[in-house]
């Protein structure tokens, strides 16, 4: 057997040395050694000691076992095969070999416990999954156990995962409820040792309310001759590019005070900030819109404020400022009205991006860098340099008055960059390109713009442009094709002549906004 892949492996050197004379230049020596190796070892509960080897890993082309009890080793099998071998009852310390294309190997201990006793002292961890509602991880360790399996008891016939001590399994329900996670200790014998626990799945509603998951229940309670309902984006633009928001029909004939009502899996802390702003949408101006505050166990606790809107038939951001609320009374209840004090028409209004807000203009998209208000805080990188300026070119598509200019210093590194952070994450549900005019003293170049998550910047996306233009505004667009709003995206990240150090040109940029 160990002839045979070695023959293998000869055949796969000699067609990538052929294929080299077709251009294709392949250098083994800079193919890494194999990376994550591990072994899932499952042992029949029988009395045997039959233990079968499951090894992982990347970059493997084959495996070979070290048994660790004084027997030869396991011939070479390629991956995503198994071994199996029978031990006496001890614990020994296997070695998992594992090989890759260009020869190189890596090698990983791991310990084999063959008992045929039940195990003993059963501890398992389960836990909430941080930032997934729906997901729960397990682990588990023991005496005398191989391997654990566990069940999350969300089907009837339910097929348990395996796995060893040391490694965290995680799973996502479909659906919240209660159900009951069963973890079973396994040795060589036919004793087992058990332990089961129930989890609570719940899906909350809390702000800040987007109305774009499709896992929870946005559960409106309507009165008065109103009713809500998640729905389509009547007009995706810039000022909301959502997919999906809410939608009150205010019926004709209804109450002047019907409304609808959202309840919050938790009362709104108001100890930071003291406003919540609303984007609405509504076919008149003009129009008073009513945001009420109530108690969940008693609605005489309440608090509401009133804003006039006034844009129709387009996308507007109220703020409803609630600095006057008592933190202890605990509002969960968001109650909406439109058109406040008049009969219903059978009239649409759409709201949506529910969220607490200190009032004040903050750095979002579009950016225009027109703000007078506005602090723009760049962060450089590399020896790039980027600031607030004038234009310095007020022709053809861009004729503002301030815009961002980022100067790549002499010697700069090749990806030498600014980046700006908004103040809330990026909505990519419908729109997925990002628009930015630019400015460059050469055509040519290499314009990336890259975002990133701002607690965890592995979390990233970068597209790359080319400009067409020399000492003049062009728009260039980046597809980010890929990007969800889940990746909660809120740093943006330019470069400039990327992949070139800097020779000390400057080069503007400005109306960044996402697009379809």
């Amino acid at each position: 057997m160990k002839k045979i892949y070695l023959i293998i492996n000869i055949f796969v050197l000699t067609m990538l040395i052929a294929c080299s004379n077709d251009n294709l230049d392949v250098d083994l020596d800079s193919v890494a050694a194999p990376a994550n190796i591990s072994a899932l070892t499952t042992v029949t509960q029988d009395n045997t000691g039959k233990v079968t080897f499951i090894p992982t890993g990347d970059g493997v082309t084959q495996y070979k076992i070290k048994f660790g009890d004084g027997s030869a080793d396991s011939d070479f099998i390629p991956a995503g095969g198994t071994v199996t071998h029978t031990y006496k009852e001890g614990v020994y310390k296997s070695k998992i070999i594992a090989m890759g294309v260009s020869g190189k190997t890596t090698e990983v201990d791991q310990q084999v416990t063959v008992s045929f006793l039940a195990p003993t002292d059963l501890q398992v961890a389960l836990a909430h999954v941080l930032g997934d509602n729906l997901s729960v991880s397990v682990s588990a360790k023991a005496n005398l156990e191989t391997f654990f399996q566990v069940y999350f008891g969300e089907t009837p016939n339910e097929t348990p995962v395996s796995f060893m001590e040391g490694e965290t399994i995680a799973h996502t329900y479909a659906n919240v409820g209660e159900y009951k996670v069963k973890v079973v200790a396994l040795s060589g014998g036919i004793a087992s040792a058990t332990y089961e626990e129930t989890v609570t799945i719940s899906n909350p509603v809390l702000l800040p309310v987007d109305f774009e998951s499709s896992t929870l229940n946005y559960a409106f309670t309507n009165f008065g001759g109103a009713n809500t309902a998640v729905a389509n984006n009547p007009t995706i633009n810039e000022e909301n590019p959502s997919g999906k928001v809410a939608k009150l029909t205010k019926n004709a004939g209804a109450e002047v005070w019907a409304g609808s009502f959202l309840e919050l899996g938790e009362p709104i802390d108001f100890s930071t900030l003291k406003k919540i702003k609303i984007k609405t949408w509504s076919p008149k101006a003009g129009i008073v819109v009513k945001m009420k505050l109530e108690n969940l166990t008693n609605p005489d606790i309440n608090a509401e404020v009133d804003v006039t809107n006034t844009i129709d038939n387009g996308w507007e951001e109220l703020i409803f400022d609630f600095s006057a609320v008592d933190n202890a009374n605990k509002y969960q209840r968001v109650v909406v009205f439109f058109d406040f004090g008049n009969n219903g028409t059978g009239a649409d209004y759409y709201f949506d991006d529910i969220q607490l807000t200190s009032g004040v203009e903050t750095v979002k998209m579009p950016l225009i860098f027109e703000s007078s208000t506005l602090t723009y805080t760049f962060t450089n990188f590399g020896g790039a340099n980027s600031v607030l300026a004038s234009n310095p070119d007020k022709t053809g598509i861009n004729t503002s008055g301030k815009v961002g200019a980022l100067t790549k210093g002499s010697g700069a590194e090749v990806w030498a960059g600014s980046f700006i952070e908004l103040a809330e994450p990026l909505n990519f549900s419908s729109f997925k390109k990002i628009k930015m005019k630019v400015w460059s003293p050469q055509a040519g170049i290499i314009v990336k713009m890259k975002f990133e998550n701002l607690a965890e910047s592995s979390i990233n996306k970068e597209v790359d442009a080319t400009t067409t233009v020399a000492n003049g505004w062009e728009e260039l667009t980046f597809d980010f094709d890929g990007a969800t709003t889940a990746n909660k995206f809120q740093r943006v990240v330019v470069f400039f002549d990327f992949g070139v150090n800097g020779t000390g040109k400057t080069y503007y940029f400005d109306d960044i906004k996402q697009s379809n």
